[in-house]
């Protein structure tokens, strides 16, 4: 094929690829002004539970176990919380195996609800003084601070990673360690948080990642950093996977560039075989 019909044909994809992320942009928005609109329908009846809970509490002097409390929380903020039940021993002990707890540096977990990856990665041998957790959840993050006193907790959006930890921090993390609904979360957001975590973190340092989903919740086929999956968690509830993010140094990103253009050569030789 003629160089000149070859850039034309890529300029072509180019085009059809910049279409399809468009829409992908659309359904996006178009899902976030749903979920808006299921939070602000579920606020009022979240709020009745709250209630009652509140009252069966004062009335009967227990304390409601973890799953009362995140299935509460969920209740209130459906979209915002990665589950309704938390992670699983089996789970989260698959998310700790990824952390190196002889590595240096802080170890940042962001969404930890009620703390078991918390309590996964302290059997797992990492130190409560190098926990750095993140919680939007006002309640959890006083379960927290009473459960890990060591530990440093945060109260905000994990979103907003750098404005958050980038004076925190006094040196970079060894592993940021996540169980945020990223599959919920439009991709740009998606992207500037692993951009964020990457800044904060040593190089080749983990960003751990589960998911109920089938697919990655981030692109892997990304030249900035490689993606490893687990097995699937099939004893967690609903069954999970792992996924782990690294930051791929220039030379690693020039192989994947060199590896990815290989790939679309191909593909297009066998898509001008087809023609033919």
């Amino acid at each position: 094929m003629p160089l000149r019909t070859l850039r034309k044909f890529e300029r072509k994809i180019e085009r059809q690829l910049k279409a399809i992320e468009r829409s992908k942009s659309a359904i996006e928005r178009n899902i976030a002004r749903q979920v808006r609109l299921l939070e602000e329908k579920r606020d009022g009846f979240g709020k009745k539970i709250e209630e009652r809970v509140r009252q069966f509490e004062r009335k009967k002097p227990i304390r409601l176990d973890d799953e009362v409390r995140f299935l509460r929380s969920w209740i209130e903020r459906p979209l915002s919380i990665g589950a309704v039940a938390p992670s699983g021993k089996f789970l989260a002990r698959t998310m700790a195996r990824y952390v190196d707890p002889c590595s240096d540096g802080p170890v940042v977990e962001l969404g930890p609800g009620t703390g078991p990856v918390t309590e996964a990665l302290v059997r797992a041998g990492v130190a409560p003084a190098r926990l750095v957790l993140v919680e939007f959840n006002p309640a959890f993050c006083r379960m927290l601070r009473a459960r890990y006193p060591d530990a440093t907790v945060v109260q905000g959006d994990a979103y907003s990673l750098r404005r958050l930890l980038a004076t925190l921090l006094l040196q970079p993390a060894a592993a940021v360690v996540s169980s945020l609904p990223l599959i919920t979360k439009p991709l740009r957001m998606r992207m500037r948080l692993i951009r964020d975590a990457f800044d904060l973190m040593l190089p080749g340092a983990p960003f751990v990642q589960f998911t109920y989903s089938v697919a990655s919740p981030l692109p892997t086929r990304l030249a900035s950093f490689s993606a490893e999956a687990s097995e699937r968690v099939w004893l967690n509830l609903p069954p999970a996977r792992v996924w782990v993010y690294r930051r791929l140094g220039i030379r690693g990103q020039k192989s994947e560039v060199r590896n990815q253009r290989a790939e679309i050569r191909n593909q297009k030789s066998e898509i001008r075989d087809q023609n033919f």
